[in-house]
């Protein structure tokens, strides 16, 4: 008896459903999209895969927008994320976390949803869809994600850092380019990678908001699978495994700035 409530309350017993669960869900797609990827229709090893996509320059061309696309995207959504984010965290709210909440509500909304609000909003207005649709429904949908990265940095903030600034004589200004705006630098990063990252391999966003005339790289990774058959799922698995190792790039690139800045604090 002492053995059996030993082993049902160990920690070791209670990891094995989320053990499963990764194996289930993580680790063998993973493995599946590295096998497909490196291999042909018919099973044998080959890397004309990646080759076609080098050679492609439809595809080289998608991607590259795709990362313009993101890019203006995350600019766009920092420029109004932060101050948002600044202003949660720094002024004297009665109800903060009412502020916080929202900012939270649109995400409870499925994205699929909003982005059908956002059509129709157009349609309403007779504007028309196209790029600049996407660049606002692609802000709509991500802003969140930038805000709450550089507001959690910020309210964190060691307080007292800002008062010792002060009585050194710096003013707001100096405050918040010395003292402030280095200390949000994690946050910052986080919210570009959370944005800049998920940006990039959509798809649905793009059909709905352009009407399919304009394709992000998600989007050829999309069709790739739906598309173009059996035959086309080796492509389709070595476009994944070329946007998954560019996430796995920027991750690592996003801890080696945490650790840093934890380290050296201001700068």
């Amino acid at each position: 008896m002492n053995n059996l409530r030993t082993t049902i309350g160990s920690r070791r017993t209670w990891a094995w459903p989320y053990v499963l669960f990764l194996v289930l869900f993580v680790v063998l797609p993973l493995l599946l999209i590295v096998y497909y990827a490196f291999t042909d229709s018919a099973g044998n090893f080959t890397i004309q895969n990646f080759v076609k996509f080098f050679h492609t320059s439809e595809a080289v061309n998608t991607l590259i927008y795709s990362f313009a696309i993101a890019l203006i995207t995350t600019i766009v959504c920092l420029l109004l994320g932060y101050p948002a984010a600044y202003i949660m965290a720094t002024a004297e709210f009665k109800t903060p976390a009412v502020m916080a909440m929202l900012f939270i509500l649109p995400m409870w909304i499925n994205f699929l949803l909003r982005t059908l609000a956002t059509v129709e909003l157009f349609n309403l207005f007779g504007l028309p869809l196209g790029e600049g649709a996407l660049i606002f429904g692609l802000c709509y949908d991500y802003l969140p994600f930038m805000i709450y990265p550089i507001y959690n940095t910020l309210q964190k903030m060691d307080r007292s850092l800002l008062e010792a600034a002060e009585d050194l004589g710096a003013n707001k200004r100096e405050v918040f380019k010395k003292v402030i705006l280095p200390l949000s630098v994690p946050g910052i990063y986080s919210g570009i990678v959370m944005v800049f990252m998920p940006t990039v391999s959509t798809f649905a966003i793009a059909e709905l908001l352009t009407h399919n005339k304009i394709t992000l790289f998600g989007s050829l990774i999309q069709r790739s699978f739906s598309e173009g058959g059996i035959t086309m799922w080796n492509y389709g698995a070595a476009l994944s495994l070329i946007m998954l190792l560019i996430i796995a790039i920027t991750s690592f690139f996003d801890q080696d700035k945490s650790d840093d800045s934890q380290k050296s604090g201001l700068i």
